[in-house]
């Protein structure tokens, strides 16, 4: 089914009275996900955003609860946010992120309310790829430039109007309340077709648990002894990441009120393991690079059943010395002499 762009944009425009609108606008130089008034600011035709639109369930910097001592008595704030949402505009990689972080913030063991309670009350609406940037893997690691994985809804824009497809209940029940849908002619069932067959450029034939295997075999292989010699440990790749989660916890004072405040870390930093000792089981790029590689496609497939990376490219378009995390997987595949 189909609605045209003009109308979809009204809808969104008067759910903004009830929801947060979240969407990807310019910002600077790069396009962000940003909370805006209405949709006239809203960029579509864009490749992908500079930073993953997670900060939205699981932000850089997050208080999380707020303390007065007074003498021996202590009153606390918590700080949950039950914010109602809507993100527009989150690409597919981007989306089914969101399903790798839930699986780490609500699981048997654990349940984090902080990014539970924004995950329950947002609706994400994806919208599907065109073109893939030249640093996109996703279809390697069999996604889809226009999957519905993480989606609530899923458009795909074929130019005065929006195909629309429901993906979950949550997203159906926005959906109700929708202006009426046309159907589809059979030239746009053709484009929708199109664009869901769509691949990246670059085809690296990753097998998830071929390559866990291999990994799991190669913690003293020689391979990680010239990884990481142009790795200036930024953190950029981290940070950028869509679904790195790593997180740091601290508590700041001033007098007798604080608050505890939660701030994204990552493993590639040099002091993320070291110990109050002073050892660092970590201390160097070759250990935080084996690490970053072993976790991604050995350690979170054998925790979670999936691979932790979704082939965005944001690490491979902003290292500032080109590393190509995808040049490493190409590496590792072709390693003779270990298990796959």
């Amino acid at each position: 089914m189909k609605i045209s762009k003009t109308r979809f944009n009204e809808w969104l425009d008067s759910l903004a009275a009830d929801y947060e609108l979240v969407a990807p606008v310019q910002d600077g130089k790069f396009i962000n996900f940003k909370p805006v008034a209405g949709t006239g600011n809203i960029k579509t035709a864009y490749l992908n955003s500079k930073m993953p639109p997670k900060a939205v369930f699981f932000p850089q910097y997050e208080k999380m609860i707020s303390y007065t001592i007074d003498g021996k008595n202590v009153s606390v704030s918590d700080h949950v946010d039950t914010t109602k949402r809507i993100i527009f505009g989150m690409r597919p990689c981007d989306a089914k992120s969101m399903l790798l972080l839930d699986k780490v913030f609500e699981n048997d063991a654990y349940r984090d309310p902080y990014y539970c309670n924004r995950r329950d009350n947002t609706v994400i609406i994806g919208l599907g790829c065109q073109k893939p940037a030249a640093t996109c893997f996703c279809s390697s690691l069999g996604l889809s430039p226009a999957g519905t994985e993480g989606s609530d809804i899923l458009v795909i824009d074929l130019g005065e109007d929006y195909y629309l497809e429901t993906v979950t209940e949550k997203g159906r029940a926005l959906a109700a309340t929708l202006p009426e849908l046309s159907p589809l002619t059979a030239v746009e069932e053709t484009r929708v077709a199109d664009v869901k067959a769509l691949t990246t450029g670059v085809d690296l034939s990753v097998d998830p648990g071929a390559i866990a295997e291999k990994l799991e075999g190669m913690f003293e292989h020689a391979f990680w002894d010239t990884l990481h010699e142009k790795c200036v440990s930024c953190n950029t790749c981290s940070f950028n990441c869509p679904t790195c989660h790593c997180f740091d916890m601290k508590e700041e004072v001033c007098g007798n009120e604080g608050c505890r405040v939660r701030t994204w870390d990552c493993c590639m930093s040099t002091l993320f393991t070291k110990h109050g000792s002073g050892h660092n089981p970590r201390d160097g790029k070759k250990s935080r690079w084996r690490q970053r590689l072993l976790h991604k496609f050995n350690y979170f497939l054998k925790n979670n059943g999936e691979i932790s990376c979704v082939g965005c490219g944001r690490c491979v378009r902003n290292c500032p010395v080109n590393f190509d995390i995808r040049q490493a997987i190409d590496g590792v595949n072709k390693v003779e002499g270990v298990s796959q």
